[in-house]
């Protein structure tokens, strides 16, 4: 993950799962409940275990791209 900022794997997410496919997929608080990407990157820099999950989400994504883009 050398040189991807957060926000970059945030936008990556949203623009893949959309911000109700990220709090199905990580329930937290700043992706179920009035969800942006700055609400998302203070949330996510004081919280190491969030931040965790959504990392671990970001290399899966990128190690199994979609076949056809979402809808």
């Amino acid at each position: 993950m050398h040189g991807v900022t957060l926000q970059m794997m945030i936008e990556h997410l949203e623009q893949r799962y959309g911000w109700d496919g990220l709090a199905e997929r990580i329930t937290i608080r700043c992706f179920t409940h009035d969800p942006s990407v700055t609400s998302s990157l203070k949330f996510l820099r004081k919280t190491s275990w969030a931040r965790a999950k959504v990392e671990s989400l970001y290399r899966h994504s990128v190690s199994h791209p979609r076949k056809t883009p979402r809808e």
